[in-house]
């Protein structure tokens, strides 16, 4: 049987020791997370331990224990490598990918010339960059061949890379952001990435200065980081909680503007892997540099309702009025609703199915009036998006002044389109589609022109595919998108990483509406009766009634 073992137990029965005449402590309820560790105070690496090969083994036995060794990132994956035949043991490459594969799916199959094939069952991949990636399903074979090596059994090819199932890779990868700005140089913008938990600022400030955005996000995102300027060695290590980045010299010439560009790049990035900050050196002297201030993403926490009466922030049973809005809002019969990143313009799908531009001087311009729209999304630039439900690639942008832009490249392939919404930092745009008979929620990072007007989309990524017809979808923050859709008989609210891992919880019955703020993380749903939700946990409580339209937020003012 094999045995993962872990210096997380010695230090468990260590400390149970300590423990051992203490009372007043917890002997039940869930497990918290504590604090982070300081990789600079003494760390303990918690990763696993696996077996290394054991003598006699078949094929079979070595084939399955160097895939169970692939949750064992120490010394470059070492104890895999005993798995392999010295000729081979260089070449095999560990971090050029990890599949993430169903448990207790795989199927062995050896045959007599030394060749084994497992056929894995794949749900996700992530990249040498460590960007993550869905699969569609399906049977996937792996195929290894094996000599013997003074009378054991050792494997002479195999894929590169490692084969984890989810709970493995969990804890063996960590995700992480690496942060661009928009083309404004106004936000910062994650773009996730899956290390390995050991050495994350390395892994990190690597993928930010010698690499490059995701493929889907190139030309929506940008870098301060100039093309020539590399880190001066393969190690950052923390120093009082600080990382240290080594950089070539050329880093000397780089103007303070970008500089500190670059410094509000790496602070936020790192800060995902709970590293406090960091300084740039070159040749060891500090180089220069404070942080940019950027616009936050933030919404107000309040849910943005519509009555019979009144629109405006819900707090307790009163209604918060919006200067000049809340006057015209009501009366022109909107099915849908969102506010601008100023609260300055509003955009509604009206009864009648017309998408119209609504200001806070109480004007109001109709924008669209195809058959069919779904509602729109506004970006921060002011160009309201709206599309057919019947054609995705029908998908047009209208500025302030009534220009209307053709996106081009819009969704190809898909053949139905329910929920579009642009990120609050106006970089991607996220749509719920219907691509053959899978319903997926698919993204794509948004092209502009030097005056901010979009220009295209991207290539698109399938962030997830969902288990029955999406409904409507909401970005929670910078990474998170919660997508109301159905699965069976019941609707389900997924809170899907975009390039990650997504949860589903079961939501109330009758949904039509889900909004999400990135304060507290709060979800709302509204019922086609007009009740209002709010999650909490796996709970979902009353809010409140009689709400004609649960608007959406896409910031604040500043």
């Amino acid at each position: 049987m094999k045995r993962l073992r872990s210096v997380a137990a010695v230090l468990g029965m260590l400390f149970a020791l300590l423990l051992a005449g203490c009372t007043g402590l917890p002997t039940s309820g869930p497990v918290v997370a504590g604090a982070p560790i300081d990789q600079e105070a003494g760390a303990v690496d918690f990763s696993f331990l696996p077996d290394d090969p054991p003598p006699g083994a078949t094929p079979q036995q070595i084939v399955a224990g160097f895939l169970a060794a692939g949750s064992g990132p120490r010394d470059d994956w070492g104890t895999a490598r005993q798995f392999l035949a010295p000729d081979f043991r260089s070449s095999w490459q560990p971090t050029a990918r990890a599949t993430i594969d169903l448990p207790g799916e795989r199927v062995y199959t050896v045959a007599g010339d030394g060749t084994v094939t497992v056929a894995i069952t794949p749900e996700a991949a992530v990249d040498a960059t460590g960007a993550m990636s869905v699969t569609d399903g399906g049977s996937m074979p792996l195929d290894f061949s094996l000599v013997e090596v003074e009378g054991e059994w050792r494997i002479s090819n195999a894929p590169d890379g490692v084969v984890l199932d989810r709970a493995r890779f969990q804890a063996v990868f960590r995700e992480y952001s690496v942060m661009y700005f928009d083309r404004s140089w106004t936000y910062l913008v994650p773009d996730r990435r899956w290390f390995p938990a050991t050495n994350a600022a390395t892994h990190i400030t690597e993928a930010l200065i010698d690499g490059d955005p995701s493929p889907w996000l190139s030309g929506a995102v940008y870098s301060a980081f100039p093309e020539s300027l590399e880190l001066a060695t393969r190690a950052v290590p923390l120093e009082g909680g600080v990382a240290q980045v080594p950089l070539s010299q050329s880093a000397l010439a780089i103007v303070p503007e970008t500089r500190n560009r670059m410094q509000a790049q790496l602070d936020a990035s790192l800060q995902s892997a709970g590293i406090r900050g960091a300084q740039m050196s070159v040749d060891g002297e500090p180089v220069a540099a404070q942080a940019v201030d950027v616009r936050p993403i933030r919404v107000d926490v309040r849910p943005a309702v519509l009555t019979e009466d009144a629109f405006g922030f819900l707090s307790g049973s009163e209604i918060e009025p919006l200067p000049g809005l809340s006057a015209v809002l009501p009366d022109l019969g909107p099915e849908s609703i969102q506010l601008g990143a100023d609260r300055s313009t509003a955009a509604i799908r009206t009864s009648a199915g017309a998408v119209v531009r609504v200001r806070d001087d109480a004007t109001f311009e109709i924008v669209d009036e195809r058959t069919g729209l779904i509602d729109p999304t506004i970006d921060p630039q002011g160009f309201i998006w709206s599309v057919p439900s019947g054609e995705p690639s029908g998908l047009t942008a209208t500025g302030p002044d009534g220009t209307v832009v053709s996106i081009a490249n819009a969704w190809p392939g898909a053949s139905q389109i329910s929920s579009i919404e642009v990120s609050r930092d106006g970089t991607r745009i996220a749509a719920l589609v219907r691509d053959g008979s899978r319903p997926a929620l698919w993204i794509a990072g948004i092209l502009r022109d030097d005056d901010g007007a979009p220009a295209g989309l991207g290539d698109r990524e399938t962030v997830a595919l969902l288990p029955g017809t999406g409904i409507d979808a909401s970005w929670v923050d910078g990474s998170t998108i919660a997508v109301l859709a159905e699965d069976g008989d019941a609707d389900v609210v997924i809170s899907q990483s975009v390039g990650g891992f997504g949860e589903e919880i079961v939501a109330p019955a009758g949904p039509v509406a889900i909004a999400a703020t990135n304060q507290l993380r709060a979800v709302r749903l509204l019922d086609g009766e007009g009740v209002l939700y709010a999650q909490k946990g796996q709970a979902w409580p009353t809010v409140a009634g009689g709400i004609r339209v649960l608007a959406t937020q896409q910031g604040a003012p500043r």
